[in-house]
């Protein structure tokens, strides 16, 4: 004999999670259905200005926490996530107190749950349907294409507050934001640090027009997602994009990645050399902490190979950095005729050493950099000419 929900909910020490700000047409009729659910509820009244008080006095059963101050969305899900770690639970299901979500789909997450009790579920709804506003489904299409940038996932609803959550993870994220974006930073945050994404098809309930309710601040809260994404991408170009690319060359292994890219590209030889030739340039030029972020940007422009681009790049890696320094160094007092050179061995080169000298080293740099990728690109050159001959490939 299976159990009820309410046995599930004890079995899997889950809870549900309310945030609510002047909803206190709909909010009852929610708390009513959760608690049809489990009794295990904590609601976050957000500052709420309505009636939304009085209404919560109707529940004395409830987990309640109240703020004096409307603090956004973001922050009552993290204070509700505390809450409920404090109270020993171990998954929390969100729900929205506005009356789109249907509280009688619940069962639905716990399935879920019982499958993978890491794994942050998303009820992803249908917004094709015909009262969807326009405007839901523009912001969660963006939304959706930066989240598959920031984490290489596809997910179709990354702005639906219908989710359960695996608290274990909540603990180990440190989160940034605490309004609106507060939805997207978590699922990235949770990608980032692998932690499992299931969906689930939720059915949505949008009023007519004259009856909707937003508190969506168009002009403030698009900033603050705007300032959000300007950071994700940021650090995804220059950390998790390159770690990425790595990654899946150490799993296809490096000459699956050569096949690719090199012997069976559909890219002419010219621009493989020039994509190779760009990224060992941009490697040795002397913007350190932009040359991947620059790297990438022009080899987007230029439709260049960027994976080429990004593994070309990574040629001033730590273990060769000293040299790279050493040479552009030597290569300096060269050009500007220098017949003595302070570093006299490659251990004594570091930024240290060369900053009394740094005009030297950055003639020395670029220079270096022009014509080691020049070299490569002549060298790369001649192997295609030679390995894409055998295998049937043409420019």
């Amino acid at each position: 004999m299976g159990f009820s929900t309410k046995e599930r909910f004890e079995n899997l020490k889950c809870c549900v999670i309310i945030p609510t700000f002047n909803n206190c047409q709909s909010l009852e009729n929610v708390i009513v259905g959760v608690l049809k659910q489990t009794s295990h509820l904590i609601v976050v009244n957000d500052g709420s200005t309505d009636e939304t008080a009085n209404i919560l006095k109707k529940f004395p059963e409830i987990y309640l926490i109240d703020f004096e101050k409307n603090k956004g969305k973001g922050k009552a899900l993290k204070v509700g996530f505390k809450r409920a770690i404090s109270l020993g639970f171990k998954h929390a299901i969100t729900i929205d107190s506005d009356g789109q979500h249907n509280p009688e789909e619940i069962p639905l997450f716990l399935d879920e749950i019982e499958k993978d009790q890491g794994a942050i579920i998303i009820g992803t709804r249908d917004l094709s349907l015909e009262n969807i506003p326009q405007n839901s489904g523009f912001a969660n299409r963006l939304s959706n294409w930066c989240f598959n940038f920031f984490t290489d996932i596809s997910l179709t609803d990354t702005q639906s507050g219908y989710r359960a959550y695996p608290l274990d993870v909540m603990k180990r994220i440190r989160f940034i934001s605490g309004k609106y974006e507060f939805e997207l930073e978590v699922l990235v945050r949770a990608a980032w640090k692998k932690a499992s994404l299931r969906t689930i098809p939720i059915n949505v309930y949008y009023p007519p027009k004259e009856e909707r309710i937003t508190h969506f601040r168009p002009f403030k809260d698009f900033l603050r997602i705007s300032i959000l994404n300007s950071i994700f991408f940021t650090w995804t170009i220059l950390y998790i994009m390159p770690f990425r690319l790595l990654r899946k060359i150490n799993k296809k292994n490096f000459s699956e990645f050569i096949k690719d890219n090199f012997t069976k590209s559909k890219d002419s030889n010219i621009k493989i050399v020039i994509s190779v030739s760009f990224g060992i340039f941009m490697g040795i030029v002397p913007i350190w902490g932009y040359q991947l972020i620059t790297a990438i940007a022009l080899a987007y422009l230029f439709r260049l190979n960027k994976p080429i681009v990004i593994v070309a790049a990574n040629v001033s890696i730590t273990p060769i950095l000293p040299l790279i320094l050493y040479l552009s160094y030597l290569t300096g007092g060269l050009v500007l005729g220098k017949t003595s050179v302070r570093i006299t061995s490659l251990a004594g080169a570091s930024f240290h050493s060369i900053k009394n000298n740094l005009f030297q080293y950055i003639v020395g740099s670029f220079v270096f950099a022009f014509a080691l990728s020049i070299a490569t690109g002549l060298i790369v050159f001649f192997l295609l000419k030679i390995f894409r001959k055998k295998t049937g490939m043409v420019n």
